[in-house]
C-alpha cells in the first residue's frame, strides 16, 4: 500500500487544538488513516475534494495522488463545515 504524506492547514490545527483530548486523538486517528479508511464520500459539486466524518465532526480534504499527499482543508462540526 502506497504511504501518502499528511499536511494539514492552520485552521485544522486551531480546530483540533479546541477539542478535549479524547476527541482530539479520535479526530488526528482518523485523519492518518486517510486516503484509505473511514467513513469517506466525495463532496457533491466539488471535483476531487472529499469528507472524512467522524462523530459529529467532518475533515474535508483532497488527495494529490501523482506526489502521494492527502491535504487536509477544513475540519468543523457537522452542520457548520459545509458553510
Amino acid at each position: 500500500m502506497k504511504q501518502y504524506k499528511i499536511v494539514i492547514a492552520r485552521t485544522v490545527w486551531k480546530f483540533i487544538d479546541k477539542q478535549t483530548k479524547k476527541q482530539r486523538d479520535r479526530i488526528l486517528k482518523a485523519v492518518y488513516k486517510l486516503p484509505h479508511e473511514g467513513d469517506i464520500d466525495t463532496l457533491t459539486g466539488y471535483e476531487g475534494v472529499y469528507r472524512l466524518r467522524v462523530g459529529s465532526y467532518r475533515i474535508i480534504y483532497t488527495i494529490q495522488e501523482d506526489i502521494l499527499t492527502v491535504e487536509v482543508l477544513d475540519a468543523g462540526n457537522r452542520g457548520d463545515v459545509y458553510k
